[in-house]
């Protein structure tokens, strides 16, 4: 096994832009019965109101639905929807029975459409029925840390125990961004799809008009039933701060999340985490005895004047490397944490190549050469 070693570096902090609150920002007053809104890679809460209060979902469960069907794999791979799974009441894609279908078509349909019985298909394909499924998301719901979170319904329908809270969806929410498929998903306000019998194409349109109201919003679901009143889980990313929001139970859920956008943005300040410092890896069997390494990349964060000194950071580099690297090649990486949880890493690149030494390569031919010969003479 290789091994490695981790050592604390001085994190190198800087404000884009010199730091100031605007004058005018307000605490957004919100009609939801719970809400959050978070800095997307900090997770620190920027604003909330009852964010730990358990209540019904509605559809933006799909959240999660979607998530685990993304990491199944085989997204491309056709098969028969069961047909008894979907026979749900509610909003649809439009499947029927028999019709021919694929993992990535049902994640558009429960996406944008919000189709109940996209959720129900996917259930039952990757579950093998409904209950096996909810465990599963039980499961993935535990991993995140959605602590008040419990899944009966792949859909979001009402089922007894079924919710969860503002907060534990702002979770959700940043976890499945991370996955590049569901974040080009949600973010689509029209879609073209195929699934029948035999299949065809035809267009899917995205229920969460926060995607046309809102500059920089990339996603993500919207949900509706009697029980839990209109809500909304949505994304925005602005100058490389990204931010989500969620409402539950909200009369006026669209504008909410714009007064929470524009409130999160006049607080915030980009600060990047690098650092300019050049690392020397041991080289075994070069020309050179060691190789430089640095980072040539940035994560870029949301501050609100209390961020950075919470920010703390490792190295991950190797006791020694081979000959044989170029330009360019991953060594190591830097992983940044906020109070102590993971937040993102950048790579540690080789600035340079490293070259055989002529003794080393007819060493290492006469070494295996001898290897051959005792194995195959004797």
């Amino acid at each position: 096994m290789k091994k490695i070693f981790s050592v604390i570096l001085t994190v190198v902090l800087i404000l884009v832009y010199p730091y100031t609150v605007s004058a005018e920002s307000k605490v957004p007053e919100v009609s939801a019965k719970a809400c959050v809104l978070i800095e997307e890679k900090t997770g620190k809460i920027l604003f909330e109101k009852n964010s730990s209060e358990k209540l019904p979902m509605a559809s933006t469960t799909k959240i999660m639905t979607t998530l685990l069907c993304l990491e199944s794999g085989g997204l491309d791979d056709q098969f028969v929807v069961d047909g008894e799974a979907i026979k749900v009441e509610g909003s649809s894609m439009g499947l029927t029975e028999g019709d021919v279908v694929t993992k990535r078509a049902l994640c558009y349909g429960m996406m944008l459409p919000s189709g109940n019985d996209a959720a129900n298909a996917t259930a039952v394909k990757l579950g093998g029925n409904i209950e096996n499924f909810a465990d599963m998301m039980n499961e993935r719901a535990e991993k995140i840390g959605m602590t008040r979170t419990c899944f009966v319904t792949p859909s979001g329908l009402e089922g007894e125990g079924h919710g969860s809270s503002a907060y534990d969806m702002a979770l959700l929410a940043r976890e499945a961004l991370r996955n590049p498929d569901f974040a080009e998903i949600c973010s689509q306000k029209k879609a073209k799809v195929e699934f029948g019998n035999p299949p065809y194409e035809r267009w899917l349109t995205n229920s969460n008009k926060l995607l046309d109201m809102y500059q920089g919003v990339k996603g993500v679901k919207t949900g509706f039933t009697d029980e839990a009143g209109r809500c909304l889980v949505s994304a925005c990313e602005r100058e490389g701060i990204s931010l989500i929001c969620v409402t539950l139970n909200d009369k006026n859920d669209w504008q909410d999340h714009i007064n929470m956008y524009d409130y999160g943005y006049s607080v915030l300040q980009p600060l990047e985490l690098s650092t300019d410092e050049i690392f020397a890896v041991p080289v075994a069997g070069g020309t050179e005895n060691t190789i430089p390494v640095r980072a040539e990349e940035q994560i870029l964060i949301g501050d609100d004047g209390k961020t950075a000194n919470r920010i703390s950071s490792s190295i991950i580099l190797p006791p020694f490397v081979y000959s044989g690297i170029k330009t360019g090649d991953k060594i190591g990486e830097i992983k940044y944490y906020y109070d102590g949880r993971y937040i993102d890493s950048i790579s540690l690149n080789a600035m340079k190549n490293t070259e055989y030494k002529e003794t080393e390569k007819k060493t290492d031919k006469n070494f295996f050469e001898k290897i051959k010969k005792f194995l195959f003479n004797n």
